[in-house]
């Protein structure tokens, strides 16, 4: 429900009638204040009502760390970016560490590295990212360690960078983790895939749970449909069934399972992706190059110039621009 901070103010009890008076309620605004006023006015009625700490602004910058996968040669953690449907990966193995898509709160994942004990020593981003600012160049600069991308991203800039196609292998630790890149264009032409030791697909946004890349924030939504058809029926087809697929990004709480994990085997996205069942390629390019004509990621231009290197803000405005959905995906259900 949305009531404006005034109406309390103004102390009209009348604001109070369609609130329900024998469950909890959270208090949210934009960064606390307004709802701590709120809540305590509510309590004085006979309420009961909590706050979101920091508000909006402490919610966006709220990350979820779960660990997917745990053995005596590797760790595989999700992490969990709840206010933009956001994901990144920590690979974790004899003491040594892969981030893949890091969010820009780089401490995060220097603090997850002190405690699980391992030294970050590859920093990878999928693809160009339009819904928020990445962490990786970033991060690398912190560690010291080497930032991989797709050249195909980064062209006409002079940002350092590792480009990933020349790495089909990526192997580290004792275990020799093995991160083999798939390019998967389509969503953006340098969009690459991970595939970790046959059993974990990171795609991305080039595959979802619920749907695939939308492919025309390049202004290119025809021939990057047709790059993303080839990913989806040839170069992602041989995968087996049981690989568990992890994106990105996801749009509905739905895609999570009773574990916290969003996720999917990829024999069970095939059935339930009715977009994936779509093989005929005129009529493909068509449904998905439609589809994606949706609302744009807010700031999109914005913070593509800025995960490019060619924009430089300052904190509070990087913050501002990531607020609001992630809208990376094309979605048929």
């Amino acid at each position: 429900m949305n009531i404006p901070y005034f109406q309390f103010l103004e102390e009209d009890d009348r604001v109070l009638e369609s609130l329900p008076e024998d469950e909890e309620i959270v208090v949210v605004c934009a960064k606390g204040g307004s709802a701590q006023f709120v809540a305590e006015t509510l309590a004085d009625k006979g309420f009961l009502p909590s706050v979101l700490e920091g508000g909006m602004l402490a919610w966006s910058q709220f990350y979820h760390p779960t660990v997917i996968a745990s053995d005596e040669t590797m760790k595989l953690i999700q992490i969990n970016r709840l206010s933009k449907g956001r994901l990144s990966y920590a690979i974790i193995t004899d003491g040594k560490g892969m981030i893949i898509d890091p969010n820009h709160q780089v401490e995060f994942y220097t603090g997850l590295a002190e405690q699980y004990q391992f030294d970050i020593q590859y920093i990878v981003d999928s693809h160009l990212h339009a819904d928020h600012i990445s962490g990786g160049p970033a991060l690398a600069q912190r560690t010291g360690a080497p930032y991989y991308i797709s050249s195909g991203e980064l062209q006409g800039t002079g940002m350092t960078y590792e480009p990933l196609e020349n790495h089909r292998f990526i192997r580290f630790g004792r275990a020799e983790v093995e991160v083999l890149a798939l390019p998967t264009p389509g969503h953006t032409p340098g969009s690459t895939s991970f595939l970790l030791n046959n059993r974990f697909l990171l795609s991305g946004d080039t595959l979802f749970v619920g749907g695939l890349g939308r492919p025309d924030l390049g202004g290119k939504a025809k021939e990057w449909a047709q790059d993303l058809y080839e990913t989806v029926f040839n170069k992602l087809n041989p995968l087996s069934d049981d690989v568990l697929v992890l994106p990105a990004h996801y749009a509905d709480i739905q895609e999570m399972n009773e574990n916290g994990v969003v996720g999917g085997r990829a024999g069970e996205i095939r059935k339930s992706n009715t977009i994936m069942r779509n093989t005929d390629r005129e009529a493909f390019t068509e449904q998905v190059a439609g589809a994606a004509l949706a609302e744009k990621p807010p700031n999109f231009e914005e913070i593509v110039a800025i995960n490019r290197g060619e924009l430089q803000v300052q904190p509070e405005r990087a913050v501002e621009l990531e607020v609001g959905p992630n809208r990376c995906a094309v979605h048929h259900h």
